[in-house]
């Protein structure tokens, strides 16, 4: 078939634009690929993989693959790379722990789901940090975790403390940003309305309610009738 590459066991089908894993490969390949390689297509879905039950490495780096991203149950599945997608975490750890149980290599890089100051200048390395706690906290069995192998001190952190180490941002909070960058600087001021143009100095009169006699001031009882 033509685009499709064959070595041993691996199957590639590179930059095809193919918008969901043809029917084709499945049907051929499906029982015999341990490796299959799908990156830079326009994949939105992944429901062809159901006939590559044997499958331990799967590609899918440059494609389109968003968070309705579901996976068949894949039990020999050690390795897979998801780079430069559009991913979030939200769903996509629970996923992968039901159903790739043998999971040790996993790559999000270019992702939402990955905070790397590489991709996102407003991330730094302890955002980066935090992230790979919870992700390992989610899967156990990982070795290597984008770029990095996982350390023992990694482990031993997410076990601790990873659960509490997803960053939530808020719903609302790209509408403040927003709102703030479009509407013109305000500064706060007791004084009326009226009186804020600085090239127009007017007084401002007004009468107050309450009268100040002075009976019951502490400070009254110092004074002479004859300083008064």
């Amino acid at each position: 078939m033509a685009g499709v590459v064959v070595s041993g066991a691996q199957v590639s089908y590179i930059s095809q634009d193919c918008e969901e894993i043809p029917e084709f490969l499945g049907r051929k390949y499906g029982r015999m690929a341990k490796r299959l390689d799908l990156s830079f297509n326009l994949l939105r879905s992944l429901e062809g993989l159901k006939t590559f039950s044997y499958l331990e490495e799967l590609i899918l780096d440059n494609n389109l693959l968003g968070n309705d991203l579901l996976l068949p149950r894949l039990p020999h599945l050690h390795t897979l790379t998801l780079n430069k997608n559009q991913i979030s975490l939200e769903s996509l750890l629970d996923h992968l722990a039901e159903v790739v149980p043998s999971l040790q290599y996993l790559s999000l890089l270019g992702n939402m789901a990955c905070p790397n100051e590489l991709v996102c200048k407003e991330k730094d390395e302890d955002d980066y940090q935090r992230y790979r706690y919870f992700v390992l906290h989610k899967l156990t069995n990982l070795k290597f975790l984008d770029t990095r192998k996982v350390t023992r001190r990694e482990r031993e952190e997410a076990l601790v403390r990873g659960a509490f180490m997803k960053v939530v941002k808020p719903k609302d909070a790209k509408a403040f940003s927003d709102a703030a960058s479009t509407s013109p600087e305000m500064h706060y001021t007791p004084l009326p309305s009226g009186s804020r143009d600085l090239t127009n100095h007017r007084g401002i009169l007004g009468k107050c309610r309450y009268i100040y006699y002075g009976k019951h001031s502490e400070g009254n009882r110092f004074i002479r009738d004859d300083q008064l």
